[in-house]
């Protein structure tokens, strides 16, 4: 599960508790710090996307072997960048082929609107891995007409079928992923998961009928698949070597195994051995047996994330985006977070939930912070700031996690932004110095609560299903939520007082709170377009949260709505009353959980995480029309070169940045294109 990192530097703090696709990941930060450095992290900004550069600190002090280490696993990365691509959607390949060669060869009028137009699309579509919104998931609008693409397609020799052409201009595939309620989810979702005729409930009867050998350890089924109907029969495609994507995953396994023979230690090289099995075989038994040696493998200086992990892309939530992830471990940072995993059963004993609901034992909890040196797949351009893995519950249980926040990547948001809305948007000056006090340090403790407390916490009800069977559409929005409500409950607690992460328990949590009952309430609304319901699972749990909290406190004035000057704002007036309530509502979501609850969940969910207040949603966007900062960011990516010796031998990797988003999408398209069209 990952923490998402979306929303421009003016939002971070809020935005840091999700893991997801927040995808999602995000951020309501609203202070800008000054480094010593002249690095600048801004690269350009076109539509709602802000594009940021990331440095690698403290990568000369890396041995050679542990600098090739983290060559080859970034190759092995991006070999796979086209995977998701193809996930997204079943067109996108031969769209982005087909804009690309537009973009490299035309030799008009790049001065008019039309060409300004396509060149922001086409950045929208290489920032969004596709053709869809990266967050909202719906279809991009070309600001170009289809007469004015096909004169640039004649004029540049370019072809592009029928329908990947009519569907950039049509109605048709108009979401990616549609999570409303009463629909056939799988079907008017656009995203490339499921053949065209596959429907909700082919999906769940097809992995109802599957077994696992060991039901206290039920195998993560339709992970690695695709699911079609041939002649009127379900089947599923597998990824792996000589089959689904086999292309791309035969030059992962290549660079994979050159990792493997400069591995740091016995552990990190068996886990690997066991990734590159699962490549070749798709076997899902072998996808867990790696899970365990990954989780295991806690030494080095050197770790990574690579594979078909997040769900937040199936509407169902059984099948995994590709993503990699490489990170060196940032050890200062790590030893003074430590404490949260060392005291995680503490946590768990103190926590509001039912007693049936806690873990006996909380086993194996890591909390690092990391330095990443290059990702791909869904974790790019758009980036998680935090990633708590594995995701099967029964390894969590009886193995444990690991759970990572990316220093460097939210070093770059703090240092890429100003304070602007935060100002606009802020009940009154004693909310304003609070953030400016505490702010950063509430969004590293709520972060690593989330990750390392909140996703290890808590149990199934014996005999209960894996929560994508049992809560199906609403179990990733469930899942942020519950986290992000064990942060929320902890961040207001004397504890981390006592353990010595601050220094001023109350105001920490007061900060949280602020930004918390904010974002979730207001600004994250400056995403949506005026009468969109709120989809995307993060965001709807932020605001079903914030919601219910708000309602549920009504009576005692917790949270009080303010409208001064025509413009609404949200204020806390008792901050222990909040935190019961936020208790509260956790107790719920777990045991909601815990008994998979399904009717439970759709209420809570439908009734306070989907609709929008529409006056208050117009308010906000006109307020908001002032900045000019985009609402979203991204990054390019380092890049590796690889010195070698007249032998081939690699004798140094030299870090350099791109000069351009588009050099580097370009680049990925020529050196890391490894699948066909269509797959």
């Amino acid at each position: 599960m990952k923490l998402k990192s979306i929303l421009n530097l003016v939002l971070i703090s809020t935005l840091f508790l999700s893991c997801g696709h927040d995808k999602s990941k995000e951020n309501t930060k609203s202070i800008e710090v000054k480094e010593t450095s002249a690095f600048d992290h801004n690269v350009e900004q076109f539509a709602d996307i802000k594009i940021l550069r990331y440095q690698i600190p403290g990568w000369e002090n890396l041995t050679l072997k542990e600098q090739t280490l983290v060559y080859y696993l970034t190759q092995a990365g991006l070999a796979g960048r086209d995977i998701m691509w193809d996930q997204n959607y079943r067109h996108n390949l031969k769209i982005r082929k087909a804009l690309e060669n537009v973009y490299s060869n035309y030799k008009g009028d790049k001065t008019s609107a039309d060409w300004s137009a396509f060149e922001t699309y086409l950045k929208r579509v290489w920032f969004s891995n596709g053709i869809h919104h990266h967050y909202s998931n719906d279809k991009l609008k070309p600001g170009f007409s289809s007469d004015y693409l096909k004169q640039l397609f004649a004029d540049t020799n370019t072809t592009l079928e029928r329908d990947a052409f009519d569907v950039l201009f049509n109605n048709a595939d108009a979401k990616k992923v549609n999570q409303a309620k009463g629909v056939d989810n799988v079907g008017l979702s656009a995203v490339n998961f499921y053949g065209p005729d596959v429907t909700n409930n082919d999906v769940q009867s097809f992995y109802a009928a599957k077994k696992s050998p060991d039901t206290k350890r039920p195998l993560s089924f339709g992970l690695n698949s695709q699911l079609v109907k041939e002649n009127g029969v379900l089947k599923e495609r597998v990824y792996k070597s000589g089959g689904l994507y086999g292309s791309a995953i035969d030059e992962i396994i290549k660079w994979l195994e050159l990792a493997k023979g400069v591995t740091e230690n016995e552990a990190q090289g068996n886990a690997l051995g066991l990734l590159i099995d699962y490549y070749k075989t798709g076997d899902l038994q072998i996808w867990d047996d790696y899970n365990v040696a990954w989780t295991s493998a806690t030494a080095g200086n050197i770790d990574y994330i690579n594979s078909f992990i997040e769900v937040y892309n199936d509407p169902l939530g059984y099948r995994g985006s590709y993503e990699s992830i490489i990170q060196i471990n940032d050890f200062d940072m790590s030893q003074k977070m430590k404490v949260l995993s060392d005291n995680a059963q503490w946590f768990e004993d103190n926590s509001p939930l039912m007693d049936a609901h806690k873990k006996d034992s909380v086993v194996g909890v890591s909390y690092k912070v990391v330095t990443v040196a290059g990702e791909a797949g869904d974790a790019s351009p758009s980036t998680p700031i935090g990633v708590n893995l594995p995701n099967a519950n029964w390894i969590r249980k009886e193995v444990g996690s690991k759970s990572v926040s990316l220093g460097n990547i939210i070093h770059a948001y703090n240092n890429a932004g100003g304070s602007g809305r935060l100002k606009e948007f802020a009940h009154d000056v004693e909310e304003l110095k609070l953030v400016e006090k505490y702010g950063q340090l509430a969004d590293k403790l709520h972060t690593a609560l989330h990750e390392v407390i909140g996703h290890a916490s808590g149990q199934l009800n014996p005999g209960v299903g894996e929560t994508k069977e049992t809560l199906k559409n609403y179990a990733s929005t469930l899942e942020e939520g519950r986290a992000d409500l064990v942060g929320l409950y902890y961040l207001y607690d004397a504890k981390l007082q006592e353990l010595g992460l601050v220094d001023d328990w109350k105001s920490v949590g007061k900060t949280a709170y602020d930004d918390y009952i904010r974002n979730g309430l207001v600004m994250q609304l400056i995403r949506l377009n005026l009468g969109d319901d709120v989809e995307e699972a993060h965001m709807r749990n932020r605001q079903w949260v914030s919601a219910w909290v708000f309602e549920k406190g009504k009576a005692d004035n917790v949270i009080e709505k303010v409208v001064r000057d025509g413009k609404t704002y949200f204020n806390i007036n008792n901050y222990e009353k909040l935190h019961d309530l936020f208790g509260q509502l956790l107790r719920e979501t777990q045991r909601i959980k815990s008994e998979g609850d399904y009717e439970a969940v759709e209420a809570l969910v439908e009734g306070y995480g989907v609709k929008v207040d529409q006056a208050l949603h117009a308010e906000v966007l006109e307020r908001n029309k002032q900045f000019l900062s985009a609402p979203y960011n991204g990054f390019v990516n380092p890049v590796l070169i690889a010195e070698k010796n007249e032998e081939g031998e690699i004798i140094g990797v030299k870090v350099t940045q791109p000069e351009t988003f588009a050099s580097q999408m370009l680049d990925y398209s020529k050196n890391y294109n490894f699948l066909p069209e269509v797959n």
